[in-house]
């Protein structure tokens, strides 16, 4: 329900969509209308006899020459009949908090002013009520409903309007997952209810056509026509995404509306569009509905999404640690660190391999290897294909469920050895008051940062006081002495093991002439 702009590193940025009823002070007014084809199609034979005669003495004029141009029409009127009744427009309300005056005993408020305040009268003694719209699609024939978490979060009541009914009916949250944004609802005693086909998301290509339905800005059930643009887009969003990017026409209260293909299947779910104003401008996404599929079957038989696990911190593979690891190129996942006694542990994965495979196929990047495990049925059996010293290795593991935390898959100063040679950082033992001073566990060994010179190589390589340097250059290091010396050695590049209160992971601190 909430239309917040998600924070971002630039002014263009990623937005739900689903709409206040009240206001949306983003979005712009759209004038959507259902899509309908045309296409001008010359026959091919004059230019065919053209050709022909070139070789001829005598040519054809061109203005004698009979050009018939035949206009054909596609429409997608058929699927739109097909898919429209599935498609419903979720209402949400929930109750403002009233405002609380806390005056001091004795003082009134000025009557001029009594109207921001009293708010018995204004609501005739009811709580207001902040109301959205977004949209839904009925998945099952006995009255489920798929749609985006943000639509329905927060929400005390939830009602689903029907195309083909006036009256709203009272709609029960059967679970949410905020990680991927997806929830399911459940709507009773509405008969037999036109449940959408759903299709095989893995099977789309970048330039199918697509038709987008839903609800934007609350005028009504609206139908627009685009391509898939794009597939197995991440824009932080959430914490699993894969999203179908189109150029379909969406708009705030499309969230959680059909992205169907020609053949009125349910290909997505459409969550979001790129537009710093709230309105269309071309660059849309949606959940694919395999990813969707799994989560709703898990959120209706369980309540909740139940997610595989490696127990691996990983990150990923610039072309730097690309060059410092001996990998030709940038493809894979930097492993930073293993959880102990994880799937991955146990199956002998080690800080500083290099995954470029998960089961066969290939891994790019880390948010591919994250959906890949998460989407495994815990318990189940998988291959990870590993770079290690220029070796390719096959380990075999099984996948355990994740649990907690995402990331799993995760001042007095100390007594300081001057380190600015070659870095520019100061070093020290992790003794007790550094443990608590930074919340270092207890069971994390290294050298501390204690201080960072600004401009120096460690600044620009990101490193900040409180980091544990675990390793340099692949050595293991437990004593400032022992990093200094293997600081003062190193040539060129330095490659550092860092723990960070986001994990541990792998930074290239780049060589400097004259340093």
């Amino acid at each position: 329900m909430s239309n917040d702009v998600l924070p971002g590193t630039t002014r263009v940025v990623a937005t739900f969509i689903n709409q206040p009823t009240a206001k949306h002070h983003e979005a712009t007014m759209s004038t959507s209308t259902p899509f309908q084809v045309r296409r001008r199609r010359a026959i091919l034979l004059p230019l065919m006899a053209a050709i022909a005669f070139a070789g001829s003495a005598t040519m054809m004029p061109l203005a004698a020459a009979e050009i018939a141009v035949v206009t054909s029409t596609t429409s997608f009127a058929p699927v739109v009949k097909q898919v429209a009744p599935s498609v419903v427009t979720v209402s949400t309300s929930r109750a403002v908090k009233r405002m609380q005056t806390n005056l001091p005993e004795g003082q009134r408020i000025p009557d001029e002013m009594r109207r921001f305040f009293d708010q018995d009268q204004r609501f005739n003694g009811r709580m207001p009520e902040r109301q959205g719209i977004g949209s839904g699609v009925i998945v099952s024939k006995d009255g489920y409903i798929l749609t985006n978490n943000h639509v329905i979060a927060g929400a005390q009541t939830i009602t689903v309007t029907l195309p083909d009914r006036r009256e709203p009916l009272v709609a029960k949250l059967i679970g949410a997952d905020p990680k991927s944004d997806l929830a399911v609802l459940k709507i009773d005693d509405a008969g037999t209810l036109p449940a959408i086909t759903l299709g095989d998301s893995d099977q789309i290509e970048v330039g199918d056509v697509v038709l987008a339905i839903g609800n934007p800005f609350g005028v009504g059930q609206t139908v627009t026509s685009g391509i898939i643009s794009a597939r197995g887009r991440g824009v932080g969003l959430a914490d699993y995404e894969d999203y179908i990017q189109t150029d379909a026409s969406i708009n705030p209260g499309n969230s959680g509306g059909a992205l169907v293909d020609t053949h009125g299947k349910l290909i997505g779910i459409n969550t979001a569009i790129l537009s710093p104003s709230g309105g269309n401008l071309g660059i849309g996404f949606a959940v694919p509905v395999n990813m969707a599929r799994g989560i709703m079957d898990s959120l209706i038989a369980n309540g909740k999404v139940t997610r595989g696990y490696l127990g691996v911190m990983i990150q990923p593979l610039t072309p730097e640690l690309a060059k410092a690891f001996g990998v030709k190129n940038d493809r894979g996942v930097l492993v930073g660190d293993v959880v102990a006694d994880s799937p991955a542990a146990k199956a002998g994965i080690k800080a500083g391999d290099v995954v470029v495979a998960f089961n066969g196929r290939e891994v790019e990047d880390p948010r591919q290897l994250r959906l890949k495990s998460a989407q495994t049925v815990p318990g189940t059996k998988a291959t990870l294909t590993v770079l290690r010293d220029g070796k390719s290795l096959n380990l075999d593991l099984t996948i355990g469920e994740l649990k907690g935390d995402p990331r799993d898959d995760a001042s007095p100063e100390a007594a300081q050895v001057p380190a600015k040679m070659k870095l520019g950082v100061r070093l020290g033992e992790i003794d007790n008051q550094a443990r608590e001073h930074f919340e270092i566990p207890t069971s994390m060994n290294g050298v501390l940062v204690a201080e960072v010179i600004p401009g120096s190589r460690a600044a620009d390589a990101g490193l900040q006081p409180g980091n544990v340097i675990v390793e340099v250059d692949r050595a293991v290091v437990n004593k400032p002495a022992d990093a200094v010396a293997a600081i003062g050695k190193s040539e060129g590049d330095l490659v550092l093991r860092l723990w960070t209160k986001d994990g541990t992971r792998f930074v290239v601190v780049k060589e400097r002439k004259g340093d």
